[in-house]
């Protein structure tokens, strides 16, 4: 396969992985790499990048490819055959083809301790040049294992294990510190700077791995697992704490577009009520016939939102960004009224108030009233509670957002109840995380409830949130 057949399957693959390219920033691509030259690997990858990633939201799946089409050529590789070629990258570490010699457990952890002082060494020094080229021997040293005559495979957990970076931060610390006072400016400096270290090597092992797989079993069975779903598409129940730190930092612009779309059906048509006075007054150009009516100039104002979230244990990771989300929200609405239940309802927006996210989370958790009888989803009476004790809180200027999956446990809906509530709002919408094809299945009672809201949408994701909310009213 020459360069420029790769540069087409790499283009292949990233559609693949949903980072849309088109056939013109293929073109530009290969343009741009021909002014830069192939000598440089990362000015490949940086003229490549610029050509193709269109949002930063693209680059962690643009680098993981990138790695697998372009691989660096800096040794053990697969031999191939008998005739000494070798696939990419060539030999192993002491030069010939072939697995390394076996080593004693005494050797292995000899080596072991040398090579985690020279990882202490590396990091202390910043030298992204000795972690490569120690992410490559750890891997060919701790990571890989037979699978039978001629196979290997590699995991990343046994080299992590091995090298335990993390387990030299108390090492790293004192050494980069000296005799610097300890708790001030200069500490979380060096814990940042070792933390962002320590992540790069771990992101240079699984690099290695995946090269090595992909010479192993090919580009294509290791391009499936190798690439993680985008942030915007990870879904709310899968989220990882990780993600949910990525989903952090694009709620606060989604909250914005939600509470412009919200409030667009007050700018459509006529602004205002009909001012009698001046078409009176415009009508005197026309023997007294009023052709063209005035009106009285719009007075936008925000408008008021109640949302109604689900916290319970099947959906935590979506509880968890629909917080974020309401929290969000409250600096886009003139007021903001936030209600959590599991099976029975308390009004949270008195957490809301706090800046820190993770605080809200853990006062809500301990110091709300969520839990009436066995701690179970309970939509009825939930609902009940919420009509009961709240009965001023949906009016006919409020946006009724209700988040949660439905899953009710076989148990009374009060779909009279929540009838009502939903003919008293300006608007009512559910977001529901669970597929579509889920619905009406088992214990969801989402049938229940679907015919009085305005909109029962599936939103498992950022991007089908955002698919929402682009097409919930005319701009």
């Amino acid at each position: 396969m020459n360069l420029l057949d790769r540069t087409v399957a790499f283009t292949a693959a990233l559609r693949r992985a949903n980072v849309p390219v088109s056939s013109a920033e293929t073109v530009d691509a290969v343009r741009a790499v021909g002014a830069v030259g192939w000598a440089d690997r990362e000015a490949v990858r940086a003229a490549f990048a610029a050509t193709m990633c269109k949002r930063p939201l693209y680059r962690n799946a643009f680098d993981s490819l990138f790695d697998l089409y372009f691989p660096p050529r800096i040794g053990d590789g697969v031999a191939l055959g008998d005739s000494g070629e070798t696939s990419g990258s060539g030999q192993s570490a002491d030069g010939a083809n072939g697995p390394a010699p076996e080593l004693t457990p005494q050797e292995l952890e000899a080596l072991r301790r040398a090579m985690r002082d020279q990882l202490r060494d590396a990091l202390l020094d910043g030298d992204d040049d000795r972690l490569r080229d120690l992410a490559r021997r750890s891997v060919t040293a701790f990571g890989a294992a037979q699978n039978g005559p001629g196979q290997r495979s590699y995991f990343i957990y046994r080299v992590l294990r091995a090298m335990s970076p993390e387990t030299l931060i108390a090492d790293l610390l004192a050494a980069m510190l000296g005799e610097e006072e300890r708790g001030g400016l200069g500490e979380r400096i060096a814990r940042q700077t070792i933390s962002d270290r320590i992540k790069a090597f771990e992101d240079m092992i699984s690099s290695e791995v995946r090269r090595r797989m992909a010479e192993e079993r090919g580009i294509e069975a290791v391009e499936r697992s190798a690439v993680k779903p985008l942030a915007d598409q990870v879904d709310f129940l899968r989220a990882s704490q990780r993600d949910l730190v990525e989903l952090r930092r694009q709620v606060y612009p989604l909250a914005r577009r939600l509470a412009t779309r919200l409030t667009a059906k007050r700018r459509l048509g006529r602004t205002g009520r009909l001012d009698f006075r001046r078409t009176v007054r415009a009508s005197l150009a026309t023997g007294g016939v009023p052709l063209e009516t005035k009106h009285r100039p719009h007075k936008p104002h925000k408008p008021e939102l109640v949302v109604l979230c689900d916290v319970s244990g099947s959906v935590a990771s979506f509880a968890h960004f629909t917080l974020m989300l309401t929290h969000a929200l409250r600096e886009q609405f003139s007021k903001v009224r936030a209600f959590a239940f599991i099976d029975t309802t308390d009004e949270v927006t008195r957490f809301l108030r706090g800046l820190d996210l993770g605080d809200m989370m853990a006062r809500i958790a301990s110091e709300a009233d969520l839990v009436w009888f066995d701690g179970h989803s309970d939509y009825g009476h939930a609902i009940d509670v919420f009509a009961e004790k709240y009965p001023d809180a949906v009016g006919p200027r409020t946006s009724l957002l209700i988040l949660g999956d439905a899953r009710n446990n076989y148990r009374a809906t009060s779909a009279a109840v929540f009838r009502r509530l939903c003919g008293q709002a300006r608007h009512s919408y559910w977001l529901n995380p669970e597929p579509r094809s889920y619905w009406g299945s088992g214990d969801s009672a989402t049938g229940a409830y679907a015919d009085f809201v305005d909109e029962m949408v599936e939103c498992r994701n950022v991007e089908q949130l955002q698919h929402f909310i682009e097409r919930l009213l005319p701009t």
